[in-house]
């Protein structure tokens, strides 16, 4: 059944889930706040600035006008990075269909409130639908070429979520359903941290031993941190966490751990942010995660160390060594 469906976000992910969607049957608008890249992406059918080499569907109409991104829209993606959510879902808000399920394809926390972003996107959309995340191990470039992807589902209502499974799937995208929302973003959020930290061990030359052990602990940590805010244990041991968490350490299109590798080259974080137009979420969640786990009481060492590193506070060598000399204890104690 073709729906219409509202991709709000012409980044790189935001425009693959528009073309991934387009290609499925359904009809999309693909919401632009820059009216240039939106009328270039119309004109030459794709998005040379964030997903280049890929042909946009006839179906993914590319528009910078929100309420012609929305009208009539029975499904509206946000794909936005985190700290831009609040002030794009208030744009969005006036033109929100009643009751349209809102998806939401962001990996992030907001900083200052520490919310995520189903938390954010409820208080400005209170018109809207129910609130189902989209999340796992998935580089956009890879899904906009219809390469098999798996992703994880989540809500509160158990009949929203099967809806975006059944109209969100296809031969290249595997969707598996949760009601476990609050694993299923920290997961996705977290992740990022331990993705920066891996970049620094491979940068560094450290090996498969250290990355293993980091891709472990890190896994540990996250867990740690999203059970004590209410997961599920299990959530975090399947693809919102696991999966991502592997994939966004060891994949050569991860923003994350390509800020690692340029850390452990020596380049300081200013430098790095100013040569890309990606966000990179690990660097403003790692604040956010350090905020949360001291309201919580939750160490995370791996997370308070790329904090040092990423403000310049310490070297990622010093950093390691820290990790390394670490007080011995049992493993899952």
């Amino acid at each position: 059944m073709t729906h219409q469906i509202g991709v709000i976000g012409s980044g790189s992910w935001g425009t693959a889930l528009a073309a991934h969607l387009a290609h499925t049957g359904h009809d999309v608008r693909l919401w632009a706040r820059d009216s240039a890249l939106s009328r270039e992406m119309a004109a030459s059918r794709e998005n040379r600035v964030y997903l280049p080499g890929i042909e946009l569907p006839a179906a993914l109409a590319p528009t910078s006008d929100m309420r012609t991104a929305l009208d009539g829209a029975q499904f509206v993606v946000i794909a936005v990075p985190s700290h831009g959510v609040r002030d794009v879902a208030r744009l969005a808000s006036p033109h929100l269909p009643n009751a349209c399920a809102i998806v939401s394809a962001t990996k992030g926390l907001e900083e200052g409130s520490l919310l995520r972003m189903s938390q954010v996107l409820r208080q400005e959309l209170p018109n809207g639908g129910e609130v189902v995340v989209l999340s796992g191990p998935s580089f956009a470039s890879e899904l906009a070429r219809q390469l098999p992807t798996a992703l994880v589902a989540a809500g509160d209502s158990p009949a929203v979520v099967e809806s975006v499974m059944a109209h969100f799937r296809s031969p290249a995208l595997r969707l598996y359903g949760s009601g476990d929302v609050v694993g299923v973003e920290l997961g996705g959020s977290l992740k990022n941290i331990i993705a920066i930290a891996a970049g620094v061990v491979e940068g560094l030359g450290l090996g498969h031993n250290a990355l293993a052990a980091l891709i472990t602990r890190g896994l540990a940590e996250l867990s740690r941190l999203a059970v004590a805010l209410g997961a599920q244990r299990d959530t975090l041991a399947g693809l919102a966490g696991l999966g991502d968490l592997v994939l966004t350490c060891t994949g050569d299109l991860s923003r994350n751990r390509r800020v690692g590798l340029a850390l452990a080259k020596g380049q300081s974080l200013q430098d790095i942010l100013a040569g890309t137009k990606m966000v990179a979420e690990g660097v403003r969640t790692t604040e956010a995660a350090l905020a949360l786990s001291a309201r919580h009481g939750i160490e995370l060492p791996i997370a308070s160390e790329m904090s040092d590193v990423l403000s310049g506070r310490t070297d990622p060598q010093t950093a390691i060594r820290n990790l390394m000399g670490r007080k011995q204890k049992l493993e899952h104690a």
